[in-house]
């Protein structure tokens, strides 16, 4: 029998991390009700919330309920008591994130809005001296990035922050483990003949294809009577895959750097497979980071409704990272060299070395730690 140490001050630090009112719910078990969710197995999230109010810390970090939620919001938009359920969750799991991070950084990150503008700052203007301190020179006679900026410095940046990002990863994954693991290792030892079709499941069908969020978490009739492309899902989608093909068009220009087929910085015309593909795949970035952008404006929805400024810099960070992209693309297409495509280089860099750094610790981290939790919930579903 699994027993959990109540804490009275958790749910004084859960609110740290969000705007939340689940003070006011009396677990009338309404919101298990209208979640498509629960199961008779699962009272989801009255449980998780119900944790929460006994001060049960483990029970909640323990949880993978926390990460199976895509807050569609009719939780919250049929709360009797405006306890806000669904906010309820996204704070919980931004203090998951910051609980499972060794590093502190996630919680400076989330509770402290000056501090994290300081040090986003300050990161930003490190990488941007020692980029420019580097540079070779900007030539006018045709586009010569990889002059300014020389491909072998960006390579050993990108090779060295993603060695970080690896290191602090996988602490924090050991950390979730640590806390999921003990009341379900039996369940998990049963289930080890399904690892490859929980695999598919949880990353092909739910993360990939958005499988439960396409057909059972949408937030209300409405949206689901739109066309695909305007649809919560989709631009959620949108974003995730935009992410996924830049960085494989970026890992298979580097590999073919390697094996000395294509150096980087190459002209290739627009068509070319991995150009194509980057390009496809920054659509799909600004696309969706658009749309996220301005429903955050709007406010029209539930799941919009409640931003805090982590929120802003990650969403205005991918934005800014595919707008800058298309800026050089259009720049190396131009007939004369324009001098700014210098300059916009080192901005686009600076950006994606930030959205690198910081993908343990921001709204980012929760794709790893969603990923995890779905890869546990099929095994334990394969073995029911």
């Amino acid at each position: 029998m699994t027993t959990y140490r109540a804490d009275p001050n958790l749910l004084t630090e859960i609110n740290k991390y969000g705007n939340i009112g689940i003070e006011e719910c009396f677990n009338c078990g309404n919101c298990t009700a209208i979640c498509p969710l629960s199961t008779d197995q699962e009272s989801f999230p009255r449980r998780i919330i119900r944790s929460a109010q006994l001060g049960l810390r483990d029970q909640i970090l323990s949880s993978d309920s926390i990460w199976l939620c895509y807050y569609c919001g009719e939780c919250t938009d049929t709360c009797p008591r405006q306890a806000d359920p669904g906010e309820f969750m996204a704070t919980a799991r931004r203090y998951a994130i910051a609980s499972y991070d060794r590093l502190g950084i996630a919680r400076m990150l989330y509770t402290s809005p000056a501090l994290s503008v300081v040090f986003m700052a300050l990161l930003a203007v490190i990488l941007s001296l020692f980029l420019y301190s580097r540079n070779g020179g900007t030539p006018t006679d045709s586009l010569q990035l990889f002059e300014f900026i020389p491909v072998n410095l960006i390579h050993n940046l990108g090779i060295a922050a993603m060695i970080f990002v690896a290191l602090a990863g996988l602490l924090s994954i050991a950390s979730m483990i640590k806390h999921i693991l003990p009341k379900r290792k039996e369940t998990i030892q049963a289930s080890k003949r399904n690892w490859l079709k929980a695999l598919w499941k949880a990353v092909g069908l739910e993360v990939l294809a958005q499988k439960r969020y396409r057909e059972d978490c949408e937030e209300d009739s409405t949206d689901s009577e739109k066309p695909f492309f305007l649809q919560k899902w989709f631009i959620h989608a949108s974003i995730m895959w935009g992410f996924l093909g830049l960085l494989a068009a970026t890992g298979l220009d580097f590999l073919l750097e390697i094996i000395h087929i294509k150096p980087s910085g190459t002209f290739v015309p627009i068509w070319y497979p991995i150009r194509l593909l980057g390009t496809i795949a920054g659509l799909f970035l600004v696309y969706g980071s658009t749309f996220a952008i301005v429903r955050r404006f709007q406010k029209k929805y539930t799941a919009y409704a409640t931003s805090l400024l982590s929120d802003w810099i990650f969403l205005i960070l991918i934005w800014l990272a595919g707008v800058t992209g298309f800026l050089l693309e259009i720049a190396v297409y131009l007939p004369q060299a324009p001098v700014w495509a210098y300059w916009m280089l080192i901005v686009h860099i600076v950006i994606a070395m930030e959205l690198l750094l910081l993908i343990p610790f921001t709204k980012f981290a929760h794709a790893i730690y969603r990923t995890a939790a779905l890869y546990v919930f099929e095994l334990e579903t394969l073995n029911a």
